[in-house]
């Protein structure tokens, strides 16, 4: 009878939600100077332009990689001081995660948890330059995350709509 019990919480237990993350790594990472050393001549302050992407993939049944890739481009005037692209990676175990949890996981809570060591990694390429320093800013996943559930349900209505007329269009053409 004890070992029924025992068995009926091992079984139990092995049903119980579970994240962590396993591991981080840089996947990829590029600086460019395109114009050094003339450009170290400017006195003109620069202006900076920073992108963010998400993305990720499942590797198992219940291993994921997500990634955060930062561009962040540089310019005096019209001349490139530099151009950045970092992507942080990190393996995450999402077991026993409801269906409907698990976007919102990978897409929130995942890239939230990378975030802070590309913060650090490009903070880093860019003081190995000798410029000054840039940090870049705090990142709101959630509302990224909304913005794009938001677009893909825009896309699909347009689709749906499309279908519905019986016109098929050509990608990238829309109704007027």
């Amino acid at each position: 009878m004890a070992d029924q019990d025992q068995n009926q919480a091992n079984q139990n237990n092995n049903q119980e939600p579970s994240f962590g993350l396993q591991r981080t790594y840089i996947k990829d990472v590029s600086l460019e100077m395109p114009n050094a050393p003339q450009i170290f001549l400017e006195q003109e302050g620069p202006t900076v332009e920073v992108s963010i992407n998400v993305g990720g993939q499942r590797l198992a049944d219940t291993i994921f990689e997500s990634t955060v890739t930062a561009t962040v481009t540089t310019r005096v005037e019209d001349k490139v001081l530099y151009l950045i692209e970092a992507t942080q990676a990190g393996i995450f175990e999402a077991a026993n995660i409801p269906a409907e949890q698990l976007d919102p996981l990978l897409g929130i809570v995942c890239p939230t948890m990378l975030y802070p060591y590309l913060r650090a990694n490009v903070a880093d390429l860019i003081n190995r330059t000798s410029l000054p320093p840039l940090h870049l800013t705090e990142v709101n996943f959630q509302s990224l995350y909304e913005q794009r559930v938001q677009q893909l349900a825009e896309q699909q209505q347009g689709q749906a709509s499309q279908q519905d007329s019986g016109i098929v269009l050509p990608p990238g053409v829309t109704r007027q």
